[in-house]
């Protein structure tokens, strides 16, 4: 991976796109330095530092810019809810479908619906965020014009910086390199890891104090976080080949036709976005909770359930990784296209006959490929929050930030190479 940076930055195009996306994530970290005003960070430090609520998810997304009162506080996850919408309506709404197979004008169309819900949802968002913030005293001024004032100034800034955060992921999408909305979830993540040193410190000084089971844990959880690493480039390099045939056919004095060659279906297709979207969903729960203060009663229970470090968490979790690969799966691959398009170009899966039987002999491994990805996704996403559970060391959300860091890294690799391809540098593979 890092020979193929080192040979994309020696090209003038793939280096002026580096730069380019470089430059976006570079302003998206000053966003996230930028404080909204009249609110007190100190008051979100604490709220964030709390479990049982998506504070903690938004703030890992961000790289700190919720617990901090800055300008990006909501991140992606607006864009994230939008494109949770507009992909499950896609299935319900005739004029979405439609949409959706039209090619190129359908998709831009889908992305201009996707943002106007995105701005729906981060305004929504951000009142919600707003009485959140002004329950736990951390708004300056609460009565009288000041108080309107102040709420406007906060609301609107929010939102504001949920949509340049599209924006610019758009912008690294059009002009850069990798995916724009992953790449700066990536960064924020990645800002984040200095605090790994501040908790294997904070072990290690319980450790010296008598808890000696610290000295055996940091190593193993070392060594599970490289098992994982490596687990995930396997399973995001692994595909399963379905062989084609093309028959030879004559159109006038010359013959097409007659090749060998397969169908690559990946074993992680939908990348890390069932773990993004069911992060999301599950923890709406939390904040809920938060938001109402509920700290005692039948509702503070039920919605306890959602907390990250109960077992309850990890079970919805798991059923929502599951259930999103297949949704997302379903709607990026059709059987019954893929067997016309095969029947239209003379071409058939060796064994199996054309038409439905082809059709259904698809559908048939599409499906275990797909099982056979939710599993990874959700050992990959449960195992720290297991392990969290068991030792009492704040890691639940681990698994999540590997994979998403992995993953994004792993594509955007891929992603160069294959402009190294089209430009027909072939050379940096060897």
């Amino acid at each position: 991976m890092f020979e193929t940076f080192k040979n994309a930055w020696k090209i003038e195009d793939l280096r002026k796109r580096l730069l380019y996306t470089l430059m976006i994530l570079i302003i998206f970290r000053l966003g996230v330095a930028l404080p909204v005003p009249f609110l007190e960070p100190s008051a979100l430090s604490a709220m964030v530092n709390s479990t049982g609520n998506m504070l903690g998810y938004i703030d890992m997304l961000t790289g700190g810019a919720f617990s901090q009162a800055t300008l990006f506080a909501l991140s992606v996850t607006p864009y994230i809810n939008a494109s949770i919408i507009v992909n499950l309506l896609q299935v319900a709404i005739p004029y979405l479908e439609r949409l959706s197979q039209e090619g190129e004008d359908g998709r831009r169309k889908i992305m201009k619906i996707t943002r106007y819900a995105g701005l729906g949802i981060s305004v929504l968002l951000s009142i919600a965020y707003y009485f959140l913030l002004r329950k736990q005293n951390a708004v300056q001024y609460t009565e009288g014009f000041a108080g309107w004032l102040c709420a406007i100034v906060i609301i609107v800034s929010f939102s504001a910086g949920a949509m340049l955060i599209m924006w610019l992921g758009e912008r690294i999408d059009d002009k850069g390199i990798g995916n724009g909305i992953s790449l700066i979830i990536f960064a924020g993540i990645v800002s984040r890891f200095p605090s790994i040193f501040t908790t294997v410190k904070a072990a290690l000084e319980l450790a010296k104090e008598g808890q000696t089971k610290y000295y055996f844990m940091l190593p193993l959880l070392a060594v599970l976080a490289l098992a994982a690493i490596a687990f995930i480039v396997v399973m995001n390099a692994g595909e399963r080949r379905i062989p084609v045939q093309y028959a030879k056919r004559v159109v006038g004095r010359k013959m097409y036709g007659g090749q060998s060659t397969h169908i690559p279906l990946k074993v992680n297709m939908s990348g890390v976005m069932p773990i993004i979207f069911a992060s999301a969903l599950i923890s709406i729960p939390g904040t809920i909770k938060g938001i109402l203060n509920l700290t005692s009663g039948f509702w503070a229970t039920v919605l306890g359930i959602f907390d990250y470090s109960s077992w309850g968490y990890a079970i919805f979790y798991l059923v929502l990784i599951v259930a999103f690969n297949y949704f997302y799966v379903a709607i990026q691959y059709d059987p019954l296209k893929i067997s016309n398009d095969l029947r239209k170009n003379n071409g058939a899966i060796p064994g199996i006959r054309p038409g439905k039987p082809t059709q259904d002999y698809i559908r048939r491994v599409l499906g275990k490929i797909t099982f056979i990805g939710a599993v990874f996704l959700a050992a990959i996403a449960l195992l720290p929050i297991l392990i969290g559970n068991v030792t009492g060391m704040n890691i639940h959300l681990g698994g999540t930030s590997l994979l998403i860091v992995v993953g994004v890294a792993l594509d955007t690799s891929r992603q160069l190479e294959s402009y190294m391809l089209m430009r027909h540098h072939k050379g940096f593979l060897e």
